[in-house]
């Protein structure tokens, strides 16, 4: 009796197809197919018989290949993370290798990693040809093509239940710089079901080596080129990088593509000694006509015709990024304003900003919204900065962090002789010592009702009444307050006085939170780099930590930034922090579940407010700091309110 083993067949076919004469070599195979399983007989020595484990580098090799593929990773970034949204519902991972195969990047369902690792699906495998034999990674990285490695197509047996599909990415010089791959486990039986999936990871690969190529020639001119002239500031599927003269330095491939349709080869390395090619050899035109091309027409696209197939092509030309001019004189020099450093590229912030440089001097009371660690102190310390004001105080208080005891007397100072325990001579509270300048009230909404109605009184007359005094002191004061509640609903609620809330807004700023912000990289480089003045310690962030950080949800958004940063400073061996190096929490990567806005507080609208206070209570065993975080209060606002409604724990109760 003959006994088939698992695979056995396809192992049969495997080694029949290193004989030329098989049928399997001839029309209808995939020749790329056909040249790796050949490959991996003659010139690797492999038996599919005899299949190899997957293999993982050490986790220092791993840290080595990352390094190198540092800018990279932190181009590739946000493709890959969008590609594993388009993708992840339908059981598939995302690998991103270097040129040698070792996966840099990985991104799966936490639920499956334990059949991710036995099958090399994994951050730090190694996917070359001549270790895994024919699969989708190690062949393209030696056909550098395009392929899907389906089921039996691989030359192992422990890889034919896999479905891999992998996409060259080269460097502006043409050379093979990464492989983008997405896998699954389990797919249907036909090949033609990953048709749509080789269209994706194309597209996404593109975007990925496009995105690595204007980042490396940001310093030069990059000549933007499409068949369409309504699509080439969308699409811009051909890119060339230009130097002033003309020459032409680098390509993307579509470019190098048409270049050789033109007779035109970019030589690898550019220097004094290659020979010159230049962007009139390629277009019948001049130099100034394309240096010209943003002023040439309302949509800033010009149309030439290359020499040899004179075919059309419309053109838009990025110029390079230059430095800030600097002024000649210092006295011409205009002062930078505090609002510009809170931003760089994001849209919302940009608004908000602008909108806060007009109200600077405005004599106008500003409220800022935002959630917790959005960073609402520093904006209201830049306002005061930018401001006419700026040499007078900034006094800061945090209603939610003082003693309601305190309150009053830390705001509105006393006389001497007031209550027990005062000071001899009595103080000047906060607002008496902001005069002239600005008091920062942060957490309005956690001041009681009572300090509510004096300070309306301060707000309505410029003057404040210390503790014991018998006549009020005038005081100048712009005041900026701040919460992260909603204000109004709180109005509803009886729990803030509505004319003080109009009292307060003058204007309203909202901060965005950091998840929201398209400049999370600028903000993890400046407060990055504040964190290494402070310690004295030069440090930089590789691309695996910078990927980590630009992926986390950041739920403490800049406060929880600030702390992560300090940390990895303070836990990394030399002057660069690495994923390693960062809290477990922020390794979660896309995956990391968006935090939900905040839940209203106190809600009256189904019944009262003191109720629903002691149903959250009870729900958390009476655990003040946990019933605090559901209803998005401070504890001490929380004992507060127990205080108003007289609620008593049961093991508080005589």
């Amino acid at each position: 009796m003959r006994i088939t083993l698992p695979g056995s067949a396809h192992i049969d076919a495997v080694l029949s197809h290193a004989d030329a004469t098989s049928p399997l070599a001839g029309p209808g195979f995939d020749p790329l197919i056909s040249r790796s399983w050949k490959r991996c007989i003659e010139d690797y020595g492999l038996d599919p018989a005899k299949p190899a484990p997957p293999r993982f580098v050490p986790r220092q090799v791993l840290l080595d290949h990352q390094d190198q593929a540092d800018e990279l990773l932190n181009v590739a970034r946000a493709g890959v993370e969008q590609l594993y949204r388009h993708i992840a519902e339908l059981g598939y991972v995302v690998l991103l290798t270097d040129s040698r195969g070792i996966t840099v990047q990985f991104l799966g369902h936490p639920d499956d990693e334990s059949a991710h690792r036995k099958t090399g699906l994994y951050l730090g495998a190694d996917w070359s040809e001549d270790h895994a034999g024919t699969c989708a990674v190690g062949t393209c990285i030696k056909e550098q093509q395009a392929l899907t490695c389906h089921h039996r197509d691989h030359f192992s047996a422990h890889h034919i239940s896999l479905t891999c599909t992998a996409v060259p990415i080269f460097n502006p010089q043409g050379q093979l710089l990464a492989v983008l791959d997405i896998s699954a486990l389990h797919s249907p039986p036909s090949k033609d079901s990953q048709t749509f999936a080789l269209q994706l990871v194309r597209q996404y690969a593109r975007m990925i080596e496009d995105a690595y190529f204007l980042r490396r020639y940001r310093d030069q001119y990059i000549l933007c080129l499409d068949s369409s002239r309504e699509f080439v500031l969308i699409n811009r599927h051909y890119l060339l990088a230009m130097a002033e003269d003309g020459s032409l330095l680098a390509a993307n491939t579509a470019g190098r593509q048409l270049l050789a349709q033109c007779g035109l080869e970019l030589p690898l390395r550019p220097s004094a000694l290659a020979p010159r090619v230049g962007v009139e050899q390629l277009f019948d035109c001049e130099l100034a006509d394309i240096l010209g091309i943003p002023y040439a027409s309302a949509d800033h696209v010009r149309a030439f015709r290359t020499h040899r197939q004179n075919a059309l092509y419309f053109a838009a030309l990025m110029e390079p990024r230059r430095a800030a001019p600097t002024a000649t004189a210092p006295s011409s020099e205009a002062p930078r304003c505090a609002l510009d450093e809170l931003a760089d590229d994001d849209p919302l912030m940009r608004k908000m900003l602008a909108r806060a440089k007009r109200l600077c001097d405005e004599p106008l009371n500003v409220l800022l919204n935002g959630e917790t660690g959005t960073g609402k102190e520093r904006l209201a310390r830049a306002l005061h900065d930018s401001s006419r004001r700026a040499r007078a105080p900034f006094v800061a208080i945090n209603c939610a962090a003082v003693p309601e005891s305190l309150i009053e007397s830390e705001l509105f100072g006393y006389q001497p002789g007031t209550f027990t325990g005062a000071r001899s001579k009595g103080m000047r509270g906060l607002i008496q010592q902001a005069d002239g300048g600005t008091l920062f009230l942060d957490e309005i909404g956690d001041m009681p009702l009572h300090l509510q109605t004096r300070l309306l009184r301060v707000l309505a007359e410029q003057e404040v009444m210390p503790l014991g005094a018998e006549k009020p002191v005038k005081v100048d004061i712009r005041v900026i307050a701040a919460s992260h509640r909603d204000l109004r609903q709180m109005i509803d609620a009886g729990q803030f006085r509505e004319d003080l809330f109009y009292r307060l807004n003058g204007a309203i700023l909202r901060l965005p939170a950091l998840r929201e912000r398209a400049d999370k990289g600028y903000l993890i480089e400046k407060v990055f780099a504040e964190l290494s003045e402070q310690r004295q310690r030069p440090a930089r962030i590789r691309g695996d930590a910078m990927s980590a950080l630009l992926g986390y949800a950041w739920p403490g958004n800049i406060r929880e930034l600030r702390n992560v940063l300090q940390y990895a400073l303070a836990t990394c061996e030399g002057a660069e922090i690495t994923a390693a190096d960062l809290p477990e929490e922020c390794l979660q990567g896309v995956g990391a579940r968006q935090p939900e806005a905040p839940a209203p507080v106190l809600e009256v609208a189904t019944g009262d407010p003191g109720a629903q206070l002691v149903e959250t209570l009870r729900r958390h065993r009476w655990n003040v700091s946990a019933a605090a975080r559901e209803l998005g209060l401070s504890r001490p606002t929380v004992y507060r309110w127990m205080k108003v409604y007289d609620i008593v724990p049961p093991n508080a109760q005589g």
